[in-house]
């Protein structure tokens, strides 16, 4: 007997649909790719989305009927999160005359791969990019595959592939205008659902009021966004999970609103699309958006997930921080808004009660005039975990500072506000004596810890150079000027 509808995972793989029930919701689509599909092309190599060897493209449909497609990490993807779209593996890329797609050719004709353990990473994500951008430059380049490691080839001529894979001639499947083709867009759509997918250990509302009921319902179920950290529980730490409700499929979560007032992220909107909104709002952000994960990563990762897991090294904390973000919160039909510097109260611990969850964060418009920066110290310029997230902005009434935001990750249990060093700024002269009396008060805001990516001393100083460089960055002032 076959299974019902509500508890059949759907998705479409070569032009065909495919039905699956039966696996646990922890399986992740690297898993069910290598040892159900029989598809071992895509590798595993660190099983925690770091080295891009599993890198898959999932295609959804976005507005005007079209297909958005994306890298990710397959090793830390449930596969139960990919029903309803598009996935495509470097077997997908093959054509019916055994031809390669450009993509792979320029990687052979550019020397692109020694042991080749790495390469169908390499080449699905360029693969994305070739979809995305019709002539890619090299920075497109650089972005597309800063989520892939190469432990032999060289990065050299894998760039050169990138960056030539546009000259060859379109190919019989997969050009730009295949993958949005008629026939696979409808598809596509025939697999949409407009119930619920629910099965042992795991639920997808498809509403906000669904999600509300079930998460009331079921106030210890794990709340699921887009797992980039949840799915190292399973893959390093072997957890047995408890029931998963996922808020992928919720669609008032996947919405952006802009307005005079500010920017309305819901919690289901990848990293990916919420960093340009933010960047877009406050192009200050632009550097902390390039160095935030890689892209595979960025299009799994939710902001609302990175503002529920409460990192005390999560980068996007302290800006929103900075900026005056609130995050909506939701139980059962109630509301409320909670300032997200009073959202963290200790190590992990957050003012979310049982059963409530976060419907989005608002982040307020930029004022004219104000001074808004933000720096990341991290021992690898991309990519990395900060040492030292510090995030400042102020408001003068001519030369007289009349607010200030100062908000740090890595400094703290929690990500947190400097509530001393700004009282140090208030009514001041904005001047190098009012930097040196807040840097000062960091000590008292502050007991860092010493781990492996940082000394106390050395992230203490490092965050009142940070605001020194804050100043001189907007008060003109240079050390060459000075000098």
């Amino acid at each position: 007997m076959s299974a019902p509808d509500s508890q059949t995972i759907r998705f479409m793989l070569d032009g065909e649909v495919v039905a699956v029930t039966g696996l646990p919701a922890t399986t992740t689509v690297l898993e069910y790719l290598r040892l159900e599909a029989g598809r071992t092309g895509t590798k595993e190599g660190c099983a925690e989305g770091d080295c891009g060897a599993c890198t898959v493209v999932i295609g959804e449909l976005a507005p005007a009927g079209r297909i958005c497609y994306r890298a990710i990490n397959s090793c830390i993807r449930f596969l139960a999160t990919i029903d309803g779209t598009e996935l495509i593996t470097v077997e997908s890329l093959q054509s019916s005359a055994g031809t390669l797609h450009p993509v792979q050719q320029a990687m052979v004709d550019c020397h692109g791969s020694q042991c080749g353990f790495c390469t169908p990473g390499f080449v699905m994500s360029l693969f994305a990019l070739y979809l995305d951008e019709e002539r890619p430059a090299r920075e497109d380049v650089l972005t597309a595959i800063s989520g892939n490691l190469c432990r032999c080839t060289g990065y050299r001529p894998i760039i050169e592939s990138g960056c030539r894979m546009a000259n060859y001639p379109q190919p019989e499947r997969w050009s730009r205008d295949d993958a949005q083709s008629q026939a696979r867009v409808a598809t596509l759509r025939s697999i949409q659902r407009k119930d619920s997918l629910s099965f042992t250990g795991f639920h997808a509302p498809r509403d906000l009021d669904e999600l509300a009921t079930a998460v009331a319902a079921a106030p210890d179920a794990l709340l699921l966004a887009g797992g980039t950290d949840v799915g190292l529980w399973t893959t390093k730490q072997l957890l047995d999970l408890p029931p998963i409700v996922y808020v992928g499929a919720v669609r008032e979560l996947q919405q952006v609103r802009s307005t005079e007032a500010g920017s309305w992220i819901g919690a289901a909107v990848p990293l990916s699309v919420a960093w340009p909104a933010l960047v877009a709002a406050h192009p200050e952000l632009a550097e902390q958006a390039m160095r935030f994960a890689s892209p595979p990563i960025r299009n799994s990762a939710t902001l609302g997930g990175n503002v529920a897991n409460g990192s005390p090294i999560g980068d996007s904390m302290p800006n929103l921080m900075a900026l005056g973000a609130e995050i909506e919160l939701r139980h059962g039909a109630r509301k409320r808004c909670v300032p997200l510097d009073q959202f963290y109260l200790g190590y992990r611990k957050k003012d979310l009660r049982p059963g409530e969850f976060i419907v989005g964060v608002r982040v307020p418009a930029a004022k004219p005039g104000r001074l808004f920066s933000s720096y990341k110290l991290a021992k690898r310029l991309e990519q990395d975990i900060s040492a030292v997230c510090g995030a400042f902005l102020v408001e003068l009434e001519g030369d007289r500072i009349v607010a200030a935001r100062l908000a740090f990750g890595g400094m703290a249990a929690t990500p947190a506000r400097a509530r001393n060093a700004e009282t140090a700024l208030m009514a001041q002269t904005w001047d190098e004596a009012a930097i040196d009396s807040a840097i000062r008060a960091l000590a008292s805001d502050f007991t860092p810890l010493t781990d492996a990516r940082a000394t106390a001393a050395y992230r203490l100083q490092t965050a009142g150079n940070m605001l020194r460089r804050f100043f001189l960055q907007h008060s003109g002032l240079t050390e060459a000027a000075r000098l």
